[in-house]
């Protein structure tokens, strides 16, 4: 089941309780502040040559743009679901459509991200004929283009084996739009393919960068960066996967625990398990990117925090 589903289904049916505000409040706050740090984000990096030209300022402001649009239909069906209210069906499956071409965006974009950097260590020389502007939007092009893959296939059979919505119609899920078992089948299938291909490449490249920063030719402090780099890919790829975890874990709680003791889990297990590894990426980048750094931190202060606006070409 691809995370598309956990992000419509259980977002959508979290049970509503006597803490239903309180924890609304506390779902929806980090949401919010990290949902204005990466359009911050956005902002910066549209601001400067240096990263509008630069591959892997290119490649990060397309991740960006996508945990940003994950994190917006989030705050939506959650908002939506705490108020009681129903999308129309065909309102409902544009979303279900979007969720799941977007899941798999940022892995893919790890991928070529750590691709980009073992590209750089590896072959500095070819670096800057490889890693232009140009090749990076046709990488990115590729990335969604594989994203989609998944949506269109189920649009495709949706039309061909003429199915219907689920006759009962309740909050926007996956299961109310692709409700035979063939879906279930097919996001697994390429869930599995997209998650394996993506793991090989980010461990291969840091093997590979590895190898470069034991070279005495190389540069060791850039190598060693890289390698950080690349094995931040590697974790923020297992935080992806370990959401798949979560219907286990919320099946599990509901069979063997009390009716509260479940609520609370799956309220932790869902802040933990679908919006922390979609909140990662500007903690990983826009604190560790000393170029990026200042720039990010006088638009995220309004300029209050500086009097001069940093200047980059």
């Amino acid at each position: 089941m691809s995370n598309a589903t956990y992000f419509n289904t259980n977002v959508t049916e979290l049970p509503v309780n006597k803490g239903v505000p309180v924890k609304a409040v506390l779902s929806m706050t980090p949401c919010f502040f990290f949902f204005y740090i990466n359009l911050v984000m956005l902002v910066t990096l549209r601001s400067k040559a240096v990263f509008r030209e630069s591959s892997r300022y290119i490649l990060l402001t397309n991740m960006l743009f996508v945990d940003s649009l994950n994190l917006l239909i989030f705050l939506l069906l959650y908002i939506f679901a705490v108020g009681k209210l129903y999308l129309s069906r065909y309102v409902c499956l544009a979303v279900v459509l979007t969720a799941d071409i977007i899941f798999p965006i940022s892995p893919i974009n790890l991928a070529v991200m750590s691709l980009e950097r073992y590209v750089a260590i590896c072959f500095p020389l070819r670096h800057a004929e490889i890693a232009t502007s140009r090749w990076t939007g046709v990488a990115i092009g590729i990335i969604w283009a594989l994203g989609s893959l998944n949506s269109l296939t189920d649009i495709f059979l949706f039309v061909i084996t003429g199915s219907t919505f689920a006759s009962t119609w309740r909050f926007c899920t996956r299961s109310l739009v692709f409700h035979l078992e063939v879906y279930e089948v097919i996001n697994k299938t390429f869930s599995g393919i997209y998650f394996t291909s993506v793991g090989a490449i980010i461990i291969y490249t840091y093997i590979g960068i590895v190898v470069a920063a034991r070279s005495a030719a190389s540069d060791k402090m850039s190598a060693n960066k890289a390698r950080k780099t690349v094995l931040l890919h590697l974790i923020q790829l297992g935080l992806y996967l370990a959401s798949f975890s979560y219907d286990s874990i919320i099946i599990s709680a509901y069979q063997y625990l009390d009716r509260l003791t479940a609520l609370n889990i799956q309220y932790v297990a869902f802040l933990g398990l679908i919006i922390f590894p979609r909140c990662l990426s500007p903690l990983v980048y826009g604190l560790r990117d000393q170029t990026f750094w200042p720039i990010f931190k006088y638009y995220f202060t309004f300029g209050l925090r500086s009097t001069v606006k940093p200047v980059i070409m």
